[in-house]
């Protein structure tokens, strides 16, 4: 069973990354479920209170953040929405880890699709709607791809993957 639990947060990633960069939404159902699936996992391992309470508290110092940088339109909502919710399985001691590398893949990933904008599209890729997407110039970013590659990187150092796993 913990084996089995410990898979519930990276297949929640490999869904939000796979969303975003197919059709560059993040569904509020897959933030719900990133939050709700910390709650009932850590209190499955007995996670204490005070750590849960840790936890969601900063993810709601990320999502404030997140929202003043929506505000500003550097990031989506759905962004902002998903970084909290990866925030409550991170915790305090994987943010400062998980915000670097969401930037460095963030900004690279941004850099290599604005570069891949300046090219014409190859005619056999015109009728993939993604990759149309993907390429017109007045889309986003989906950074929810940085933000899950992120989330990945840095979720088997976190106390709660420990606890899932037995270690």
């Amino acid at each position: 069973m913990p084996i089995v639990a410990s898979l519930v947060f990276p297949i929640l990633m490999a869904y939000g990354g796979a969303s975003d960069l197919l059709t560059m939404r993040l569904p509020n159902w897959l933030t719900l479920a990133v939050a709700g699936a910390f709650v009932a996992l850590a209190a499955t391992v007995h996670m204490p209170l005070e750590a849960i309470g840790a936890n969601l508290a900063c993810a709601l110092v990320v999502l404030a953040g997140g929202f003043a940088l929506f505000a500003f339109g550097w990031i989506g909502g759905g962004d902002a929405k998903l970084a909290a919710g990866i925030a409550a399985w991170i915790g305090w001691t994987g943010l400062l880890d998980f915000l670097v590398i969401s930037a460095i893949l963030g900004g690279a990933l941004t850099l290599l699709i604005l570069q891949a904008r300046r090219w014409p599209l190859p005619a056999g890729l015109r009728g993939e709607g993604w990759i149309v997407r993907l390429h017109d110039t007045k889309e986003g970013v989906p950074y929810g791809v940085a933000l899950a590659a992120a989330a990945l990187h840095v979720y088997p150092a976190t106390p709660i993957y420990a606890a899932l796993v037995g270690l």
